[in-house]
């Protein structure tokens, strides 16, 4: 008689869910979200979340009544709603206006550097490292600390760094009404360094080029040179 199979088991019908995950592998540019994501509000969402990470303490033997965690249900689940998730809300992005280009700049400008964080979404664990955007402007700029707000705003979402380099320059393209757009993310990630390979060496680099950046081979280079990559 054979014995089936279980999800413990090295030939397991979840299987296809680890190795999924293990590969990164993206399904859209959209942040997949339910039609209900946002019936609960904040508050709601917290103390639901805390009663369900509380049962994940519980299940790994953990003493709740212990004065160092009785309190971590409800500080993660804040975490959560608050802060390392507040980007899947729309409500919570940033409110960016432009303005005419005065100067009549028309030059590519870069911001580099940007402090990422994110989450990985297929073991919750961080993403963290750099963020290089550029553009060329038209007839509008942007206040330079609204590049960093988009970028933290798509980065506080559970992620998939390949969604979130096209999220940041899709943002930014019709936020300026430019298809001169680049955006670069050098990352680690801690599902890579700290479980699986447990590679602490290595980083993910992604990037958009967008318009000019896409075409124009002197524009690229210069980009790369001024965030100190290569083409």
């Amino acid at each position: 008689m054979t014995t089936p199979s279980t999800p413990h088991s090295p030939q397991g019908p979840l299987d296809h869910v680890d190795t999924l995950g293990d590969d990164h592998v993206g399904t859209s540019i959209d942040t997949p979200l339910r039609d209900d994501a946002f019936a609960m509000n904040d508050a709601e969402k917290i103390a639901a979340i805390a009663d369900k990470f509380r049962d994940i303490m519980d299940l790994l033997g953990l003493d709740l009544q212990d004065d160092s965690l009785s309190g971590t249900p409800h500080r993660v689940a804040k975490m959560y709603v608050t802060e390392i998730f507040g980007g899947l809300n729309p409500a919570n992005h940033p409110d960016v206006k432009t303005f005419s280009n005065l100067y009549g700049y028309n030059h590519m400008l870069v911001e580099r550097n940007i402090t990422l964080n994110s989450t990985c979404e297929h073991h919750f664990l961080p993403i963290v490292g750099v963020a290089h955007v550029a553009y060329i402007p038209g007839e509008r700029v942007v206040g330079l600390s609204k590049l960093n707000r988009i970028v933290d705003h798509y980065a506080k979402r559970p992620q998939v760094q390949e969604r979130l380099t096209r999220q940041i320059a899709e943002s930014l393209r019709e936020l300026l009404g430019t298809d001169d757009v680049a955006v670069v993310l050098d990352a680690k990630h801690l599902c890579v360094s700290s479980r699986g390979i447990q590679d602490e060496g290595s980083s993910t680099v992604t990037s958009h080029m967008g318009g000019r950046f896409a075409t124009d081979e002197s524009l690229k280079r210069e980009f790369y040179a001024q965030v100190g990559g290569t083409t």
